[in-house]
């Protein structure tokens, strides 16, 4: 049988970020809710994380919008998108500490020995949950700077990477000048629930254009 590895001493994650949050509120936003099910119905971190998730999002928009004055809302929109998605909020979650924030979350027994620490999904939520834990420590100007340390790299440059990030509406922009015809999606899922895996095939006119494989359909 697969081990369950040990989740790694929160007060190193503390460490990790420069702050001061308390025990308690660090345990509290790192706590996955199938942790909390499996021990009685714990405390778990969503509501952390549905603060974590707004402060994220004003503090990135404040820092979009003072650094591209010129930029119109609607490429300020595509910008922020890109920045605090779930892919790139768990690609910087991957990069904290020496092995990453996963190491650091409680998962329950199934998430653990399907993969969750490496999850996209879980690693954006608990960074979410970990920025409300901050703000509810230390205010909003602390979570901000926070953002900023973590994030200002990717606002700096989210410019150039936000121009080629939407892929459906430029394939569908392409398809309709060439006069190629309708876009549309073909979804197929195999495999059990705790390790389900989807196929993606990007149709136009009905001919297949490119296919993609992972463990959510957003994925």
């Amino acid at each position: 049988m697969a081990e369950v590895a040990e989740v790694a001493d929160p007060d190193e994650l503390a460490v990790v970020l420069g702050l001061d949050v308390g025990f308690g509120l660090l345990e509290l936003a790192l706590t996955h809710r199938a942790f909390a099910y499996e021990h009685g119905g714990l405390p778990t971190n969503e509501r952390l994380e549905f603060l974590g998730d707004s402060v994220l999002g004003l503090a990135v928009t404040d820092l979009l919008y003072r650094s591209y004055p010129d930029c119109a809302e609607s490429e300020l929109a595509r910008m922020r998108s890109s920045i605090v998605s779930t892919r790139a909020l768990a690609a910087l979650a991957r990069t904290l500490g020496t092995e990453g924030l996963g190491r650091h979350v409680k998962l329950g027994r199934g998430e653990q020995l399907s993969g969750g620490r490496d999850k996209d999904s879980i690693l954006a939520d608990t960074l979410e949950a970990l920025l409300g834990a901050v703000f509810v420590q230390c205010g909003f100007d602390v979570a901000t700077e926070l953002v900023e340390r973590l994030l200002g790299e990717s606002v700096r440059s989210a410019r150039q990477r936000s121009a080629g990030t939407d892929w459906k509406t430029a394939m569908q922009e392409i398809a309709a000048e060439r006069s190629l015809g309708p876009v549309t999606y073909r979804v197929e899922g195999s495999g059990p629930d705790h390790e389900r895996e989807f196929t993606a095939v990007a149709m136009i006119s009905g001919e297949p254009y490119g296919r993609g494989v992972g463990r959510t359909k957003k994925e």
